[in-house]
């Protein structure tokens, strides 16, 4: 056949004859069989046969006229050109030949699978998409079961038509494409049933931070349109790449969607939408082996097109299960052209609101789309057919933005949607050019008014935040090439781990402290002995409330050892094979009590900085269990997932035999000092953990000094109290004085010593001082490592 190749007869060099995505549905059918990857058969028309088409019915003048007085920046303008064009092409006639080998060649492929008319999806493919450096996301339509003669000639007529859609129209005038030289292929491919199962979007690295190092993988019930148009928030997954290569558990995260609609096969052979169960919502549409196995499919193509290409090339993958045959298949692969182009450049530009603002009022939250800032003035348009009142540099606010939106996402200053995950075509041209984005709200189309000033931040990881009023931010460039190794190890302070693989590209020896509590706080939420309570069959407080929380897992200890376990792994992960120091749960009965379910658990102090915290809490009968469970998910990460660059630190620990109780309990859950390089520490934070320290240093593999709590005990100040404020300083003589002692210490018992308090963060000359006296490492925040960076690069350089 002269117009028609079937993707056993095409490869990934065939971009000019077939566009893109044939091109590689082609290389993948040919190439991936040896892979043990499931791709559709089909087949594609050819660019001859785009033009055969255009040249019978006399277009291309007729459409060069229609383009002549284009305005892509008047949306007006713009919607008449596409609409005359594209009616112009559903007007035309298929040439004899190419309609007939058209017929043909679906009833080859109908043959194959056994049928007279098998259902298909008719997909364009634009022979300049997909290229390297432009995604052109959804530019052009797909037409899904299609079944029978009729429907398919009539499904390529309006895929061709398709080129000339308002969004094909802009993306490529506004990145200088011809729009007579770009010519479209309909790939012609064979439907899985996963309007039975489930579909989605794998990316092959991590779309926000930008990582190499992850796979991403979106999902939802049923056809996988609902993914990429954003109709619905997908469950999200992310695995780690270089512990999948090893054969271990790799799922660092598990994030459950609304799935509140599937697209399925409807009794006319359409498709249709309808609502899924409670159960379908509160349960994942993937497996932990499908998602593990789709990641695995996605290392083979990833490294096959890297190998093609000579060069790395994340993928941009969809996928879907046949829920017939519970088979997954791959269905497109494209390079992915956001993040791989930063990969290029050693430069890494942060934005960051201001102090003073992050404790404003927020408005609604959502998914974060890249990491930028963006104010201005809100405009809500509920319509497409309200473009013409949208005002450059104004807040698009909507319920959801699909491609044809991107005209108007070019000129504002930030969007904003109810619905979509962070796979789906809006998401993907937000990224591209540069739009802060924030999607999944649910409401923001009524909370949000028009007129109203706010401030988009995508900049706190991933959570989107939209702030009320024009908020200041900074934004800077951290060139990454101009900074020299130094003697003195300094880590970083991770509380985070959603921002764990941002912060993990700014210069670092590793994580000198991971807070547990935090990830307690923010992906448990609820009191620990709550969920053992409940996991006893206990009624507790709030517990409809907590119920809430464990949606998606079988039972409340699945629940905290799983989410405990991602929170712990995405950093560790983040900076592996760099060491990460783990500090156990460390909240105050105070902050404990005001976890859901935490009132009838906790008894009120006088003074809980100095009282029911630490390792007294840990060997307690009060709370032992829910300390043991800590130690299963710290197993887990270590044992498990192979996470080998995990130690463990212990706080509060005001005497050896308290260390020697909860070593016994972490023993009793397999967690042996020593084994699998297994090293615990203590925090340095109590005068007795200074002035008893060779005792405790025969129970420990080191020291990590908490500057803050050691500050307070030597100083006798109450750090929680106004009243006494001006006395709490870590320069003091006093304080300086113990720090030494800590440091000598650990040095004459040759054990590790460092500091992870806040001191050096805020003061150059506690730095200096603990340069100067040999701390082996200084762990900082974030914001401060750069800055403390030169100061010890420049102090080790005079020593």
């Amino acid at each position: 056949m002269k117009y028609i190749k079937f993707f056993n007869q095409l490869g990934i060099t065939d971009i000019p004859l077939v566009g893109g995505k044939n091109a590689s549905l082609g290389e993948m059918f040919t190439s991936f069989k040896s892979l043990d990857i499931n791709v559709p058969n089909g087949f594609a028309t050819t660019s001859d046969a785009y033009w055969l088409f255009l040249s019978h019915n006399n277009f291309e003048n007729k459409i060069a006229h229609i383009l002549s007085d284009l305005d892509i920046s008047d949306i007006l303008n713009l919607e008449e050109r596409g609409a005359k064009i594209r009616e112009l092409i559903l007007s035309g006639e298929f040439p004899d030949i190419l309609k007939d080998e058209i017929i043909m060649a679906y009833k080859k492929l109908s043959l194959e699978y056994d049928t007279d008319n098998i259902d298909v999806a008719v997909r364009s493919s634009g022979t300049a998409e997909d290229l390297p450096d432009a995604s052109f996301a959804g530019q052009q339509d797909t037409y899904l079961n299609i079944s029978g003669t009729d429907q398919l000639i009539n499904s390529v007529k309006k895929c061709i038509a398709s080129l000339f859609t308002n969004r094909a129209i802009s993306y490529r005038q506004s990145r200088n494409y011809d729009h007579l030289k770009v010519a479209l292929s309909v790939g012609i491919q064979k439907m899985v049933r996963s309007d039975k199962a489930s579909s989605g979007i794998m990316f092959t690295i991590d779309t926000q931070s930008g990582s190499n190092n992850l796979i991403m993988i979106n999902s939802i019930y049923g056809i996988g349109e609902n993914i990429v148009s954003g109709k619905v928030t997908p469950d999200e997954f992310l695995v780690f790449k270089p512990i999948l290569k090893q054969n271990k558990s790799a799922i660092l995260k598990r994030q459950l969607g609304n799935k509140n609609i599937k697209m399925v096969y409807s009794k006319n052979k359409d498709t249709i939408d309808i609502k899924t169960s409670k159960d379908e919502q509160n349960s994942f549409s993937l497996s932990d082996d499908e998602v593990i196995k789709l990641a695995q499919y996605g290392l083979k193509i990833e490294e096959h097109y890297s190998k093609l290409a000579a060069s790395y090339r994340p993928m941009d993958i969809e996928w879907a299960k046949d829920g017939e045959t519970n088979e997954l298949f791959i269905v497109q692969a494209r390079p992915e052209t956001v993040q791989s182009r930063k990969l290029q450049k050693n430069i890494l530009t942060e934005y960051k609101l201001l102090d003073k603002d992050i404790k404003k009022e927020v408005l609604i939250k959502g998914k974060a789309v890249g990491e930028r800032i963006g104010h201005g003035k809100v405009r809500v348009l509920n319509d497409l057919s309200d473009a013409h009142k949208f005002k450059e540099n104004e807040i698009l606010v909507a319920n959801i933005t699909d491609p044809d939106w991107e005209p108007i996402m070019k000129k504002a200053s930030a969007v904003v949607t109810n619905k979509g995950g962070r796979t789906c075509h809006a998401a993907i041209i937000a990224r591209e050019i540069g739009v802060p984005t924030i999607v999944g709200t649910k409401d923001a189309t009524r909370i949000l008014t028009n007129g109203l000033d706010v401030t988009i931040s995508c900049a706190q990881g991933e959570e989107g935040i939209v702030y009320k009023d024009i908020l200041d931010f900074e934004k800077k460039e951290i060139n990454l090439e101009n900074l020299k190794d130094t003697k003195t190890k300094l880590f970083m302070n991770i509380g985070n781990p959603q921002k764990a693989f941002l912060f993990a590209q700014l210069p670092n020896k590793g994580v000198g402290l991971a807070r547990s509590e935090f990830i307690i706080n923010n992906y448990i939420k609820a009191h620990p002995m709550a969920l053992v309570a409940m996991q006893k069959g206990n009624y507790v407080d709030d517990e409809e409330n907590i119920k809430e929380f464990i949606k998606g897992y079988k039972d409340p200890k699945t629940f905290f050892i799983k989410k405990l376990t991602e929170g712990i792994s995405t950093i560790a992960a983040a900076f592996y094979p760099k060491s990460v120091i783990v500090r156990t749960s460390d909240f105050k009965s105070n902050e404990y009590k005001c976890m859901p379910g935490g009132f009838q658990f906790e008894k009120d102090e006088e003074n809980p900085m100095i009282g029911f915290r630490g390792a007294s809490r840990y060997y307690s009968q009060e709370y032992k269990e829910a300390f043991l469970w800590e130690c299963e998910a710290l197993k887990m990460v270590r044992d498990d997932m192979n996470l080998t660059n995990v130690k463990i630190m212990l706080p509060f620990v005001r005497t050896p035999d308290e260390g020697r109780k909860v070593i016994k309990l972490m023993n009793d859950v397999g967690l042996y000092q020593g084994k699998n390089d297994l090293e615990i520490y203590a925090m340095c934070e109590i005068p007795s953990n200074v002035i008893f320290a060779d005792e405790f240093l025969k129970v420990f593999d080191g020291y990590s000094i908490g500057s803050n709590d050691l500050t307070q005990l030597m100083l006798g100040v109450d750090r929680d109290s106004e009243l006494v404020s001006s006395i709490f300083d870590e320069r003091n003589e006093a304080v300086k004085r113990v720090l030494k002692m800590a440091i000598d210490a650990c040095k004459k018992e040759n054990k590790y010593i460092g500091i992870c308090g806040q001191a050096p963060s805020d003061y150059p000359e506690i730095t200096e001082f603990l340069v100067q006296n040999g701390i082996d490492s200084i762990s900082l925040n974030p914001d401060s490592i750069l800055k403390m960076w030169k100061v010890v690069e420049d102090l080790e350089s005079r020593m």
